[in-house]
């Protein structure tokens, strides 16, 4: 397939060959530098997807230097690409006058272009960028914005309405299970065909959803917030054919009792077509809720029936101050020098569980661990700072606390540990309250949250009575319900290092720098990207179509960082600071 590389980049025998459309490009247009990054790719991966034989097609490479140039252009969807082919002489230039319509770019943009090869492009890239000295992979600064999906906004399936009505379902099926055997005992029928008498099947962690339903009645009529009701419900494969094997047995007695099933206004129903129909349409909603529960997965709590991948999420409010609930996808980019080295598509509304994954691609595809990073309070978990530690990597994580820490009623609260002495002695360690009581070890404890085991210190005080800090100590407290309770607290201290740490470093006088560096490049790309390139919703559908579209829109302001650097438009210089040799810190002059 050496003929496309060839073919495009005008390599083997000299054709003296005299290009009309060279004449409308100036000299400086993005479209040279472009071509001459792309030369030094490896695009083998791309063309193994085609076949030697038969009719050639369109050439791959001019295709995805097509993409890519739209997108440094800021331009996604594939009509306006096909409509900029014939009449724009930049894209005219790119593909050598030939006119590739839509279904040429859909089919390789689904079948020729995959994720796997498109990553492997994109770091391709990043390792020119390392090589010219404009990336260093030391550092990361990480964060993540909501993009509306393409999906309709009124499309919504939520975890707990599907939980009522399963519940509601449930006790309509426990009434047909007493109507089934009730029936087969007036007719006798369970006698006469040796049919049992059947119990109604259990489903684990229902009784939870009933009695939340229950509180969530009462608070409605007492004008009180209701709880929510997203528990994890598993309906197991047995329940639906528990309710199949009903119905073949009333077609097994209506078959040999000959009773006819009827339809129509005039027809009047027999007490068993009643009974079938009616469990056939309960098996049909719990096949039903069961399908909605296996899309929404464990992680999640709702989906668009558009666009099943995506979660409904809590946008930015619009210009008159109404919160938008829409169908997202949490869109995660890694920066450095303002170039994007990684992005991560995820359904997840929260940025927890979003920071290990763009580390994992750094150690796959550039075979090392960053060794430094930033990012805001919305990653601050006790998993995350632990993957860092276990990996060498420094933390510039702003905890939650951040801003409260500085508070005076965070440093004077008695009812925490942090503010009480601490005692260590051959027995073990015990803390001393404001009031000077002895808080002593009781028990160990571990909370498992998404796979991570926390584990907790559970220390208490024996007598809480006659302590005048007793209010402010005890959380919630209530004069009347907790005058004989006493103090306990649950210390996790892995937890509590890791946050000193971090703290520490997000403290220091190179983490406030890096505060400003990440506030200034991340957020700075994001505001790019909605305000000045409209990128608020994604053409796409699915989350594999939807990371391909972002991928080759971060390829092409990557591309056109690095045409503007290769320009000289930006200038780099290190911050003047008493920090010695931080030589990632930048700050960019636009000479425009």
């Amino acid at each position: 397939m050496i003929q496309y590389y060839n073919q495009f980049f005008e390599k083997g025998q000299q054709v003296i060959n005299f290009n009309f459309y060279n004449l409308g490009l100036s000299a400086d247009d993005p479209v040279y530098t472009l071509i001459n990054i792309l030369e030094d790719f490896d695009f083998s991966s791309l063309l193994a997807r085609y076949s030697n034989k038969g009719r050639k097609g369109y050439n791959p490479i001019m295709l995805f230097a097509v993409l890519l140039y739209a997108n440094m252009r800021g331009i996604r969807a594939v009509d306006r690409i096909v409509e900029l082919c014939e009449r724009d002489i930049a894209f005219i230039w790119l593909t050598k006058g030939e006119k590739p319509q839509r279904d040429t770019f859909y089919a390789f943009l689904n079948e020729k272009l995959t994720k796997e090869i498109l990553e492997d492009l994109h770091y391709q890239f990043i390792r020119i960028l390392e090589k010219k000295g404009l990336v260093t992979l030391k550092t990361l600064f990480i964060d993540g914005t909501k993009i509306e999906a393409n999906a309709n906004r009124y499309t919504f399936v939520w975890r707990g309405t599907v939980n009522y009505h399963l519940a509601g379902l449930l006790d309509t099926v426990d009434r047909l299970y007493l109507r089934y055997n009730q029936f087969l005992e007036s007719q006798n029928y369970h006698k006469a065909y040796n049919l049992p008498l059947e119990t109604m099947f259990v489903v684990e962690g229902i009784d939870k959803v009933k009695d939340i339903i229950a509180k969530n009645r009462k608070r409605k009529s007492l004008n009180l917030e209701k709880i929510s009701n997203n528990s994890i419900i598993e309906i197991g494969n047995i329940s639906p054919l528990k309710l199949i094997e009903l119905q073949a047995n009333l077609s097994r007695i209506a078959d040999a009792e000959k009773i006819i099933f009827v339809h129509g206004k005039r027809n009047k129903k027999s007490e068993l077509q009643k009974l079938y129909e009616a469990i056939e349409e309960a098996s049909t909603r719990l096949l039903k809720y069961k399908e909605h529960f296996k899309l929404m997965g464990t992680d999640r709590n709702s989906y668009s029936k558009t666009d099943i991948e995506a979660t409904f999420m809590r946008m930015k409010d619009d210009h008159m101050q109404n919160g938008q609930l829409k169908p997202a996808y949490n869109v995660q980019i890694a920066v450095e020098n303002y170039f994007i080295i990684h992005t991560y598509i995820s359904n997840d509304r929260t940025d927890y569980n979003t920071l290990i994954p763009v580390l994992e691609k750094h150690k796959k595809y550039l075979k090392k661990f960053p060794q430094e990073v930033t990012a805001d309070s919305g990653y601050s978990s006790e998993a995350n700072l632990v993957y860092l530690k276990n990996n060498n990597i420094d933390s510039y994580i702003k905890l939650q606390m951040h801003e409260k820490m500085k508070t005076r009623a965070y440093k004077n609260d008695p009812g925490k540990f942090y503010n009480m002495e601490k005692i260590i002695t051959e027995n073990g360690v015990h803390f001393i309250c404001k009031d000077g009581r002895k808080l002593q070890y009781e028990r160990s404890e571990y909370r498992n949250h998404n796979g991570y085991r926390s584990n907790f210190e559970v220390y208490a005080c024996k007598d809480c009575s006659g302590c005048e800090f007793k209010p402010h100590c005890l959380y919630k407290y209530n004069e009347e319900k907790d005058i004989h309770k006493n103090k306990v607290m649950k210390i996790n201290l892995l937890w509590e290092t890791l946050k000193t740490e971090s703290n520490n470093n997000v403290q220091s006088e190179k983490g406030i720098l890096y505060r400003q560096i990440r506030s200034i490049q991340t957020e700075g790309h994001f505001g790019d990207i909605k305000e000045n390139d409209n990128f608020r919703r994604f053409n796409h559908r699915t989350s594999e179509k939807v990371h391909k579209e972002f991928f080759l829109y971060a390829i092409g302001r990557n591309l056109n960082k690095y045409y503007r650097f290769a320009k000289e438009k930006i200038k780099t210089y290190e911050i003047k600071q008493k920090i010695p040799d931080y030589s990632i810190l930048y700050i960019f002059v636009d000479v425009e």
